[in-house]
C-alpha cells in the first residue's frame, strides 16, 4: 500500500472512529455466545489469545503485508484469501469485503475465522497463534471472566 493509500487509511478509520477495542473478557463472552468454545477442536482460550496477539483485541486494526495484501479486523483476516478490498487479487473465500471486517460488529470476522479453521491449517493459518499460543498454557485468557 502506497504512503498515501495508508494515511488516507488510517484517516478514515480515525474520523469515523467506528471500530472497537474488546476487553478480553468481553471478546470471550462474545466468541462464546458465537459458538467459538470448541469449534474445530480449538478452546475459547485459543481464540482469546489469537486475537490478541492478531490485533490487540481492535476491530479496526489493519495490517500490510509483503505481499501486498493486507490484513483486516479482530482476527486480521487476510485480503489474499477470505475477503475482497479492491485493491488485492482475492480467492474472497469468506464472501465479505475487507472494510466490513472492521466495525464492532465481529458477526462476520467470527464467520470468516471460522471459515479459515475448516481449512487444514486450522489455526496454523495464523502465524502470530503458531508463535505465541499453540501448545501453551492458555488459562489466562479467559481466567477470571464470567462465563
Amino acid at each position: 500500500m502506497g504512503a498515501l493509500g495508508l494515511v488516507t487509511l488510517l484517516a478514515c478509520l480515525s474520523a469515523g472512529g467506528w471500530g472497537k477495542i474488546f476487553s478480553r473478557c468481553e471478546l470471550a463472552q462474545t466468541l462464546q455466545d458465537s459458538g467459538m468454545d470448541g469449534y474445530e477442536g480449538y478452546s475459547l482460550a485459543n481464540w482469546v489469545c489469537l486475537a490478541f496477539y492478531e490485533s490487540g483485541f481492535d476491530t479496526a486494526a489493519v495490517g500490510a503485508n509483503a505481499d501486498g495484501s493486507s490484513d483486516y479486523g479482530i482476527f486480521q483476516i487476510n485480503s489474499g484469501w477470505w475477503c475482497q478490498d479492491d485493491r488485492t487479487p482475492s480467492e474472497n473465500l469468506c464472501h465479505v469485503h475487507c472494510q466490513d471486517l472492521l466495525n464492532p460488529d465481529i458477526k462476520d470476522d467470527i464467520n470468516c475465522a471460522k471459515r479459515v479453521v475448516q481449512d487444514p491449517l486450522g489455526m496454523e493459518a495464523w502465524d502470530d497463534w503458531k508463535k505465541r499460543c499453540e501448545k501453551q498454557d492458555l488459562t489466562e485468557w479467559i481466567e477470571g471472566c464470567d462465563l
